[in-house]
């Protein structure tokens, strides 16, 4: 029994590589028609678009996970095969494939192709950023390959759209066949099987591509100077530095526009609305909360947009590949430094990216220690504190000071994440890591709209968080810190007899060794929901407490004591505070124990530390 294809609704799945440029491909085709989830069950992506051919119809395009092969060693490339071979429980399998291949790299996505064919399925090859090829001086007969395929094969650069219309054409020519229900005949193949595909797609490159009489050597240069094992490691410390003296530099005159006009609305609430509950929760607890933590959005969006130039450019992976021997040493796998990089944003995408190290000790490892880079979340706290009580001044005229504290910060959670992950590999699991092996993709001048475009998708979800999480702690640290109201002919802040109060004075003796006072203690218990909470906890909780408005920074450099506050810093170096990190470690082991392994050990690290830091500071 068959189903009949509709001719003017299309399902397109986009397969390929990593690093293939599906993605840019996607952004090409779909444009602002998109909506991304996760499949059902597990924590992989799901982006999925639209888009209308000239004559009238109507396709719908996935793009799946890169995968190398339909064997399937990871998560993600489990996933993408089973979409491919239509075994994911209520979702029809693709009408047509379209696999993309890097141009100037063909080798290992032909294997792939001839996988895709396998399946019964029509399917068109893309030779995407075919200009890198062609500046290569890379010789690719089109028809010669078509026809070893069996497949129409068209070339794009979709970073500018080249070749986008002639793909979009070529959809539009190729009709589906019909599907029979039920599963695919496929199986993994055998050892023997894997070798006749190595043999087989060797055999069509070699009779179709022919390689440059003139090789290019821009690309051969480029990495003689940054895999060098010196030249290379200094670059990419100067490339990190370069990265948080923006974040402070560049950051200001925004974040000094975002405080006035949060500081003049909440006089604006003050001057218009009588004195009382109403005022004191739009004004105290939504005004300066919110407020407090969105000042930071500037430079959030400023070290997400380095990060993601660097990716498109294609340095990311000569990165991993500098830091292979560091990574070893510390017995994390060489595949570990991309989701680790990537937890320099969000300890959760950098989490979900192991799934791309196939051993279960080397990912479980990675996982555990990913917390402790230092996400977007710790900017804020950092940002306060730094701003608080560290001048705003050059050294040897050119170096911020400011900057170089934040990037010792990052230094400190970096390096805590290698001492933790060696500590790990000696006591839990023994033995060397995997050899590390990976394709380097061709440099590629970054596309100026998607890098604008993620960098804008990180700061909307910045302010969803901060409208949804931070503003609903908020709403909680301003009830604690109000309610009940202090008695007739009581003496001092209004606060002291709170709920919040009576939480921090309880669990202040705890932290006094640590130099914390009792706001503090206070601050961070909603911490725990999120790290940049704690920013707009204490802002909520000093505005109350001293019944005055004024910039928080000022405040705490009146309350604090240096020794404090380097304290503090220390703390958030390893406090595991963001519940979001704890839940995706859960759902990544499928197991409680190693979220809790997780808070335990990197609370005792956080208390550990901070309290060396303020002893030895106060006698200092």
């Amino acid at each position: 029994m068959t189903k009949p294809v509709s001719l003017t609704d299309v399902r397109v799945a986009l397969v390929g590589n990593p690093n293939s440029g599906k993605t840019a491909l996607f952004n090409a085709l779909t444009g602002g028609r998109q909506k991304v989830a996760n499949y059902a069950g597990v924590t992989v992506e799901r982006k999925e678009g639209s888009l209308i051919t000239p004559s009238g119809r109507k396709v719908m395009v996935l793009d799946l996970p890169g995968t190398y092969s339909l064997r399937a060693r990871s998560p993600d490339e489990e996933v993408t095969r089973d979409v491919v071979l239509g075994r994911r429980p209520g979702e029809a399998k693709p009408d047509l494939f379209v696999c993309v291949a890097d141009a100037s790299n063909l080798r290992l996505v032909l294997r792939l192709a001839l996988e895709l064919k396998q399946t019964g399925q029509p399917m068109v090859l893309v030779l995407n950023m075919i200009d890198i090829a062609e500046r290569q001086g890379l010789k690719i007969d089109l028809e010669g390959l078509s026809r070893e395929l069996g497949a129409p094969v068209t070339t794009t650069v979709a970073v500018r759209k080249r070749g986008v219309d002639e793909l979009i054409a070529l959809i539009d020519r190729t009709e589906p066949r019909a599907q029979a229900e039920g599963d695919v005949d496929w199986r993994a193949p055998s050892a023997k099987e894997i070798r006749e595909a190595h043999r087989e797609a060797e055999r069509i490159l070699k009779l179709t591509v022919k390689p440059p009489e003139r090789p290019d050597t821009w690309t051969g240069k480029l990495d003689g100077v940054l895999l060098h094992p010196l030249w290379g490691i200094l670059i990419l410390v100067a490339i990190l530095f370069l990265m948080f003296q923006a974040v402070f530099s560049w950051a200001t005159p925004a974040m000094d526009l975002i405080s006035a006009a949060f500081a003049w609305l909440q006089v604006q609430v003050n001057a218009h609305l009588p004195h009382g509950m109403l005022q004191s929760l739009i004004s105290d607890g939504l005004i300066s909360g919110v407020g407090s933590v969105l000042v930071f959005l500037p430079q959030i969006m400023i070290l997400f947009f380095f990060i993601i130039l660097l990716e498109d450019f294609g340095y990311m992976a000569r990165a991993a590949f500098l830091m292979d021997r560091v990574m070893g040493g510390a017995g994390l796998h060489g595949r570990a430094f991309i989701p680790l990089l990537s937890s320099f944003a969000c300890a959760i995408p950098g989490i979900m990216a192991t799934r791309v190290i196939d051993q279960k000790q080397d990912r479980l490892t990675t996982i555990l220690v990913a917390p402790l880079m230092t996400c977007s979340a710790r900017i804020p706290v950092y940002t306060l504190i730094i701003s608080a009580f560290i001048p705003r001044q050059n050294l040897w005229g050119w170096v911020n000071l400011q900057g170089l504290v934040m990037f010792g910060l990052y230094a400190a959670g970096a390096i805590a994440a290698l001492a933790v992950a060696f500590v790990f590999r000696k006591i839990l699991w023994r033995g060397a890591a995997e050899p590390f092996i990976m394709e380097l993709p061709a440099y590629k001048a970054p596309d100026p709209k998607n890098v604008a475009r993620n960098v804008l998708l990180r700061a909307e979800i910045f302010l969803k968080r901060a409208g949804t999480t931070i503003l609903s702690m908020m709403v909680l640290i301003w009830f604690l810190s109000t309610v009940p109201r202090p008695p007739a002919g009581a003496r001092g802040p209004a606060i002291d007899y709170s709920f919040a109060g009576l939480i921090g004075h309880a669990i202040q003796p705890l932290l006094a060794p640590i130099g914390f006072n009792w706001q503090m203690s206070v601050a961070l218990v909603p911490g725990m929901a999120a790290r940049e909470v704690v920013v707009g906890a204490l802002g909520t909780v000093y505005a109350i407490g001293e019944d005055q408005p004024g910039r928080l920074a000022n405040t705490l450099a009146g309350h604090w004591s240096l020794p404090t506050a380097l304290a503090f810093l220390a703390w958030y170096v390893f406090a595991p505070q963001c519940a979001s990190t704890l839940a995706v470690i859960r759902r990544e082991t499928n197991s409680w124990k190693w979220a809790a392994v997780t808070f335990v050990y990197m609370l005792a690290l956080a208390y550990v530390a901070a309290l060396l830091v303020y002893q030895i500071a106060i006698r200092v």
